[in-house]
């Protein structure tokens, strides 16, 4: 997973001109799998993935893909309003951070992948986020979204467990999921989004499609602040 589609993300940086690596920040709830998410995409376990109740990540933490593509993993929301202040300001500090090109700023960060969590219908904490922290500080066109946790969609059932991925009856039941995420997300805070790809990192299924929809949601060029 780690090298799929290298080329393509090399190639698409090179012909739009953009800076690399394409640096971007995973956000969502706590228990949402950014660290199960980035386990999958580098085949190994570069994030510990939390078992219980803490959120493993409490600090944006960085790791590179590969020459062209760097990921930043940021501490989960929906933790007590203390600590969700703290985790919001990290955000927003790491999205306002700057580098200088020529004499030109640049946003650091180039695009943000939201990951939401399947099993989870309150989505509250993280369509919260993206209204008072994220759009607040990135354009909705650097924003793609993803539901991790498919199997766990239907609290585990219609799961085949034996392949690894979801039988008919809940896949239906995705595609209606992703479509319902598609509206609240437009209801909520005005973001129109394609329909998010669903996906389990834990067992590795449609991690091709998720990458895919990464790629195909890189910007356009580069992030002027």
């Amino acid at each position: 997973m780690k090298n799929y589609r290298s080329n393509d993300i090399e190639k698409e940086i090179r012909e739009r001109k953009l800076l690399y690596p394409l640096d971007v920040l995973l956000v969502g709830a706590t228990g949402s799998g950014k660290s199960s998410t980035l386990n999958a995409i580098f085949g190994d376990a570069v994030s510990k993935v939390g078992d219980g109740v803490d959120p493993e990540t409490q600090i944006v933490s960085d790791y590179r893909v590969h020459e062209f593509l760097r990921i930043h993993d940021s501490a989960g929301l929906g933790d007590g309003k203390s600590a969700d202040h703290r985790h919001a300001k990290n955000i927003t500090d790491i999205l306002m951070k700057r580098v200088s090109v020529n004499g030109t700023d640049y946003g650091f960060i180039d695009m943000v992948f939201v990951i939401l969590e399947g099993g989870s219908r309150d989505l509250g904490t993280t369509f919260n986020l993206l209204e008072s922290v994220v759009l607040k500080a990135i354009s909705p066109d650097r924003v793609f979204v993803g539901i991790n946790q498919a199997d766990m969609a239907m609290k585990g059932r219609n799961w085949d467990y034996a392949n690894g991925k979801p039988n008919e009856i809940l896949l239906d039941f995705l595609n209606e999921k992703s479509f319902s995420v598609v509206n609240r997300l437009k209801e909520s805070v005005g973001l129109a989004i394609k329909k998010p790809i669903f996906y389990s990192a834990k067992y590795g299924w449609n991690m091709e499609a998720m990458f895919d929809r990464l790629i195909y949601s890189m910007p356009k060029d580069r992030r002027v602040i």
